[in-house]
């Protein structure tokens, strides 16, 4: 092997692993931070390293907080892929998991096994409607889709809390005279099951399962293939026959699918009701921008989605026990994470301009 294809294949490997210094990138200045605050950043991300990974318990709650941000991002992956930007991931996870808790609610007396499958089910069409909404809006009426899904992000919200302080309100609350914006807890046959003795749920190897199936989706499907096309090339897309519009919707359909189904598992396997603050963050604790960020570090495809949704739990989960043994404030943390996002995100392009740059270099030397 030549010196030269040598050096091709290092700075191939350098420009795939630019993610990761993104991400050692934003904890130094993460570090520096803290230095700032008077605190030893070695304590803290000690803490935050036991607070992902000290126990079973803590493994497990990273494992809860990855699961909503894989299903979200196995979503993002579909539509980035398909060349629509969705950023209504909040939003579809939040309508998902309304419906699911109606019918549950509504469903008392039938057999766990069937009123779980069919909320889940529920809450993924929902999700999918949600998302399919603004597709439409893309593919017939030129809607910007970012703008289209952060405005039904603030609807579902809207919506959400208008049925917690209302129809949906938990009875018992209403009568005591508490009036919590939250429903009644959900049955307990319709809980999915644990997996372990710790928080751990089925949701979590269903959103694995999913990972592989949308792997075989984008990658081994006509359809699958169809979604690329159009998000590589709309133009080639056209010419080649396909019909553009179809795979646009289709492609914010599926990602409201899976954002939908992660909200019900979210609901059936960890909250158990529907609850609300005010907000979408506080029952979907920011899974849906998140799953964003989880996505394009995984760059888009979804079996990398899976480690990449660890780490991002795990960094959720940490921060909590390191907010508590450190006593810094829960804006370092939102710093912190918003330096990881805004990091990971610029260093992809970073790592796609250098791509393109070291295989033209690569044709060029190959003509020679």
């Amino acid at each position: 092997m030549s010196d030269r294809v040598r050096s091709r294949q290092y700075a191939g490997l350098l420009i795939h692993l630019t993610p990761l210094f993104a991400v050692l990138l934003a904890f130094f200045v993460g570090a520096l931070m803290l230095v700032g605050l008077g605190v030893n950043p070695g304590t803290a991300f000690k803490s935050l390293l036991q607070g992902a990974f000290g126990n079973l318990n803590a493994i497990a709650d990273t494992i809860v907080k990855m699961t909503p941000l894989l299903f979200v991002g196995l979503g993002i992956c579909i539509s980035f892929r398909g060349g629509v930007l969705n950023i209504g991931g909040e939003g579809q996870l939040v309508v998902g998991a309304l419906a699911a808790t109606a019918i549950a609610l509504a469903g008392k007396g039938f057999p766990g096994w069937l009123l779980a499958t069919v909320a889940l089910v529920t809450g993924a069409l929902a999700g999918a409607v949600w998302g399919g909404i603004a597709g439409f809006l893309k593919a017939y009426l030129n809607v910007n889709e970012i703008l289209s899904t952060i405005m039904l992000n603030y609807i579902a919200v809207y919506g959400m809390n208008y049925l917690l302080r209302g129809p949906m309100m938990d009875p018992l609350q209403v009568k005591l005279g508490f009036f919590i914006p939250q429903t009644a807890r959900l049955p307990r046959a319709v809980d999915l099951p644990r997996l372990v003795p710790t928080r751990l749920h089925l949701g979590a190897l269903i959103a694995i399962l999913v990972a592989i199936f949308v792997y075989v989706f984008l990658w081994r499907t006509t359809i699958g293939f169809r979604i690329r096309t159009v998000g590589m090339s709309r133009r080639a897309a056209l010419a080649s026959g396909i019909n553009v519009r179809r795979y646009t919707v289709l492609g914010l359909l599926l990602a409201g699918l899976f954002a939908g189904l992660g909200g019900a598992v979210e609901v059936l396997g960890v909250h158990h009701r529907m609850f609300t603050d005010g907000t979408a963050f506080g029952f979907t604790g920011g899974a849906g921008f998140n799953g964003i960020v989880a996505a394009l570090f995984g760059r888009l495809h979804p079996l990398g989605t899976i480690p990449s949704s660890f780490l991002f739990g795990a960094l959720l989960t940490g921060a909590n026990k390191m907010q508590r043994v450190v006593q810094v404030p829960s804006a370092l943390i939102v710093a912190l994470n918003g330096l990881i996002v805004l990091f990971v995100v610029g260093s992809e392009v970073i790592r796609r301009r250098r791509l393109r740059r070291l295989e033209k270099l690569t044709i060029v030397e190959e003509e020679i």
